[in-house]
């Protein structure tokens, strides 16, 4: 089947901004979920980065909190970088090829050599945290704290930047080349496939950890009142108390 570029685009939608992102390009297609997903990728680095080089080498407890909690959150990126390549980055490849768009695919190939980059980065911080949720002795533990100390902030400085290329760039081809029902579509089938309610009750806090109401509610679309609510009722505040005794040294001004 060949893919034609439709002849009258779509209206656009609103999109949403938080602190941090780098562009919501204007378009057709509502990518609000992505920027919460970005703003919750950013958020946790900055957390972990802070967090780290401030707890104590002895505290093992923390530790273990803050490897749990570091296993969630590269839960979530990596099943989020293998959706976009297995769904979004193969669909939007077959659009800009046949629009004969040879930057349009640099991009997209530049997407995912930075999924690969970051990989090693992450695992290093992973290792990390492991060696000191379990490190049998206070020798050695402060110099295994400055060595993940350093690989943090290289994953956020990695992450971010891959982060603000796909603002800027790739999402703008998803705009330009993607409908609203393309880009469900692929939600469906390489997103949220597979998907548990116990999977939902751990993603969902964590995802809107930091956002109002107001933005909860227009994340959730015509869910958002009874997203809100089961927010509210029953996810914010497990997750807020499982963060604090995680992040219980995190400087104030973090």
């Amino acid at each position: 089947m060949t893919y034609t570029e439709p002849t009258q685009k779509s209206p656009n939608v609103p999109q949403l901004t938080l602190p941090g992102q780098a562009a919501a390009p204007e378009g057709p297609v509502d990518t609000m979920a992505m920027y919460v997903m970005h703003h919750a990728f950013r958020r946790d680095l900055a957390a972990f980065a802070a967090a780290v080089p401030a707890t104590p080498v002895e505290d093992r407890a923390t530790w273990r909190r803050l490897q749990q909690r570091w296993e969630l959150f590269a839960a979530v990126l990596h099943k989020h970088h293998s959706g976009e390549d297995a769904g979004l980055w193969p669909m939007l490849l077959d659009r800009v090829d046949a629009a004969g768009d040879a930057q349009g695919r640099r991009t997209l190939e530049d997407m995912e050599a930075e999924h690969g980059e970051i990989d090693p980065t992450l695992q290093a911080c992973a290792a990390g945290f492991a060696r000191l949720a379990e490190h049998p002795q206070i020798e050695g533990a402060a110099d295994e704290r400055a060595a993940l100390a350093v690989r943090l902030v290289a994953a956020r400085e990695r992450l971010g930047a891959h982060l603000r290329h796909e603002e800027c760039d790739a999402m703008a081809l998803v705009q330009h080349h993607l409908t609203q029902e393309d880009w469900e579509e692929m939600v469906r089938e390489h997103f949220d496939k597979g998907q548990t309610p116990k999977d939902l009750v751990r993603v969902v806090p964590w995802a809107v950890h930091g956002l109002s109401r107001e933005q909860v509610k227009q994340v959730g679309g015509s869910a958002g009142p009874v997203l809100v609510l089961a927010w509210r009722l029953f996810m914010k505040r497990p997750f807020e108390r499982r963060e604090r005794a995680a992040f219980r040294y995190l400087p104030a001004a973090a």
